[in-house]
């Protein structure tokens, strides 16, 4: 019973997090986390303990499965230069770099313990970032790099924090024989996610030939599809985190949705939207109620000259140690592409300083660090206790936090008006502008269909038009990072639509004057999309009167 509360209370506080969020003004992690940790703080508070393999069984597969299925695939190919190097590259970086300067700086916990830290630190956390600030503030290539490097850094690191975990466990290490785990973890992961799919699409073909099965069967299938590739990889010693993204990635592409009914593809979508919202938001809850016991419990090692000062300097300096490290390795793979691109007689367009400093701050740590490290063992093999474990812990819980505050403050100001090199920055400013505009058309039409004061069918049909019309918004939304992408319109549902339409031109008709009393836009940008807006106007008033 106890239990079913705690489930309950937790997503009754992830449903007022998402009101809560357009009050307080702060990033909806940081809000989910700070209520956690209300809610745990008093004596009488929630307090739970977390089994490290069941929250990353439960949790893990559904929000990575999510991520990789809504990731854009043609930009991931396209960017799978960049994404590896980070992914792959920058995990190794981390662990040497990170885990020499936290044995300097913290000299009681083993260099060996030490690299298990920086490795299960190493996996980046983009829904944070996406939390954090707006995705569409952000340019669109930097935000595809960090979603597919957070999609594939998750695997490379926690491979390498098991393995700094058994060596300190045994007290031996091999890189021959590290090397091929590594590998084994990789295309075993691969080959599962693979399995998984297609087993789920023979399961949905014989609920197809059965004839008159429910939709809801069909979501369910689809439902335990990342829960099975993670259960298989670990079953084969694989990576449960690669084969969870690889069934999500290959679900778009591998044609199993003809499998599913019409009902079937539009319940599941709505699921899996509700379960990521959820999902994340539980994570981030679930954080903030281990903090207060993390912090009662500061570890002697930190506090012998300071109880407060000397720990928080040390997780801020091993927070911003990350960010260097990762602005290094950034600085280098730029300057490294940029000669090669030379070599080749081709254009070469380096990335300036603050698109680096953007992608550096960025790197948001979250929940995969914090089921990683608290799954540390208790001992040794020979019984005596797991050096620095309770030190480690506490470590890893002041960055995560450390790294959402710090992005939090300062990323929002470093993207605004970032330019990516080779993109004109009047062609930036404008975008930006559509979706602002974009933006309060949907927030104004939302408005309206509300507060409509119908009931029965004419509510029902206003509802209808403003979906119709607030998605073609967003399709809008969605395609304003390319370039003279068509704009799809909404269809003409009589004279609803004709008002709700005139709300929303008449809502970026504002939103346009707004920027550019503001200063975000100049004259020539805010006079052109003015002209462009009546214009849309004079033409879906011409089809209305032929109409």
């Amino acid at each position: 019973m106890e239990v079913a509360v705690f489930i309950l209370v937790v997503l009754a506080f992830v449903a007022l997090s998402g009101a809560l969020v357009r009050l307080v003004r702060v990033p909806l992690p940081v809000l989910q986390i700070a209520i956690g940790a209300a809610l745990a703080w008093p004596a009488g508070g929630l307090h739970v303990e977390i089994d490290p393999e069941l929250f990353l069984l439960v949790f893990i597969p559904p929000l990575l499965f999510g991520d990789a299925f809504a990731a854009p695939k043609r930009e991931l190919i396209e960017l799978r230069g960049p994404i590896l190097d980070l992914a792959i590259g920058l995990v190794f970086f981390t662990i040497v770099g990170f885990g020499y300067a936290l044995h300097w700086l913290v000299p009681s916990i083993p260099l060996v313990v030490a690299f298990a830290l920086a490795a299960v630190l190493s996996p980046t956390d983009a829904v944070a970032v996406s939390s954090i600030v707006d995705r569409n503030v952000v340019p669109a290539r930097l935000m595809h790099i960090l979603e597919g490097e957070s999609l594939l850094n998750d695997a490379s690191g926690l491979v390498m924090f098991r393995f700094a975990v058994a060596a300190a466990l045994t007290g031996s290490f091999s890189f021959a024989a590290a090397s091929l785990t590594f590998v084994y973890a990789v295309a075993a992961g691969v080959l599962a996610g693979i399995a998984a799919l297609f087993i789920a699409a023979k399961a949905l073909q014989i609920l197809r030939r059965i004839g008159g099965t429910p939709a809801e069967a069909q979501v369910l299938v689809m439902t335990l599809l990342p829960f099975v590739a993670y259960l298989i990889a670990e079953h084969a010693g694989a990576s449960g985190i690669l084969a969870a993204v690889t069934a999500g990635l290959l679900t778009g592409t591998s044609g199993i949705f003809r499998f599913l009914s019409v009902s079937a593809r539009i319940q599941a979508m709505s699921l899996w939207s509700t379960l990521t919202f959820v999902f994340n938001g539980a994570l981030f809850i679930l954080l903030g109620l281990q903090l207060p016991d993390i912090i009662r419990k500061v570890p002697p090692e930190l506090t012998s000259r300071h109880w407060l000062f000397e720990p928080a300097l040390t997780v801020l300096i091993l927070t911003l140690c990350l960010v260097g490290l990762r602005f290094l390795w950034i600085w280098i793979g730029d300057m490294a592409s940029v000669v090669a691109a030379r070599l080749g007689k081709r254009k070469a367009e380096p990335f300036g300083f603050r698109v680096r400093l953007a992608g550096s701050v960025a790197g948001v740590r979250g929940a995969i660090t914090l089921a990683g490290i608290l799954s540390l063992p208790l001992a040794l093999q020979d019984g005596s206790p797991f050096p620095a474990r309770d030190v480690v812990i506490f470590l890893a819980a002041g960055v995560i936090i450390c790294s959402l505050i710090i992005a939090s403050l300062a990323l929002p100001g470093i993207a605004r008006g970032l330019v990516e090199p080779g993109e004109d920055p009047g062609a930036a400013e404008e975008r930006r502008a559509r979706v602002g505009a974009a933006n309060a058309a949907i927030a104004r039409i939302e408005s309206l269909a509300g507060d409509g004061g119908e009931e029965g069918e004419a509510a029902e049909a206003r509802l209808a038009v403003a979906d119709s019309i607030v998605a073609s918004y967003r399709r809008r939304i969605a395609a304003s990072d390319e370039a003279e992408e068509a704009r799809a319109e909404a269809r003409e549902a009589g004279r609803l639509e004709l008002d709700l339409r005139h709300a929303g031109i008449e809502a970026e008709r504002a939103a346009v004057r707004a920027m550019f009393r503001s200063r975000e836009i100049n004259d020539h940008t805010m006079r052109a999309l003015l002209s462009e807006i009546t214009l849309t106007e004079a033409l879906f008033k011409s089809r209305q009167d032929r109409k």
